[in-house]
C-alpha cells in the first residue's frame, strides 16, 4: 500500500536530487525499504508524507555521497542536457502538457538546491509552509519569504532559458 500510494511522490523527489532516472529508481526502491523498516519510528506528529520526505532526503544524500567519488561536474551534464533539449525540437512541442511539465522541471534544475527543494516540496509534494519549515529547519514565515523569492527566480529562469515556450503558453 505504501508503494502504491507514494511511488510518484517519492520518485519525483528522488529524481530532483539525482537527475538520473536509473539512479532515481534505485534510490526510490531503497527509500521504500527503509520506510517499511522504520514505520515504528513514525509518531504521527506530522503528515506521513513529511516523515517520508525525511527518509527520501536522507537516502538521497547518502546515495549522492557514495556516488560523488565517481561523478563528474553535474553543471556540465545539465548544460549538455539543456542544449540537447533545445536542439531536439523542444520548442515544437511546447504546447503539449508533457512538454510544459518537462520545461518547468528543466527550469527547476537551473535553480539553487534550496530553491529547487522549496518549489518541489510546495508544488509537487503539496507540503504546507509549516511542514516545509520542519523539514528544512526554518520558521514558516521564513519559508514563505524564501518560497516567494524562489518563485521569482524560477520565473526569471523560465523567461531567460525558455522565452519562446513561455510566450507560446501565454499566447494561448
Amino acid at each position: 500500500m505504501l508503494v502504491e500510494r507514494y511511488q510518484n511522490y517519492v520518485f519525483t523527489l528522488v529524481l530532483r536530487f539525482t537527475d538520473v532516472r536509473e539512479d532515481a529508481e534505485e534510490v526510490s526502491q531503497d527509500v521504500f525499504v527503509k520506510a517499511y523498516r522504520s514505520l515504528a519510528d513514525f509518531r504521527g506528529e506530522s503528515k506521513f508524507s513529511t516523515w517520508l520526505y525525511t527518509v527520501v532526503r536522507t537516502s538521497c544524500i547518502t546515495f549522492l555521497r557514495k556516488k560523488k567519488l565517481e561523478t563528474t561536474s553535474i553543471d556540465n551534464e545539465r548544460t549538455l542536457i539543456q542544449l540537447e533539449n533545445r536542439e531536439s525540437g523542444f520548442k515544437a512541442n511546447a504546447i503539449e502538457q508533457k512538454s510544459r511539465h518537462a520545461m518547468v522541471n528543466d527550469a527547476i534544475r537551473l535553480l539553487s538546491p534550496d530553491d529547487a527543494q522549496l518549489i518541489t516540496l510546495f508544488y509537487k509534494g503539496e507540503q504546507s509552509l509549516e511542514e516545509i519549515g520542519r523539514i528544512m529547519g526554518l520558521d514558516p514565515n521564513t519559508v514563505k519569504v524564501k518560497l516567494h523569492r524562489a518563485r521569482h527566480r524560477l520565473k526569471e529562469k523560465m523567461e531567460k532559458h525558455f522565452s519562446y515556450e513561455v510566450q507560446d503558453i501565454q499566447g494561448e
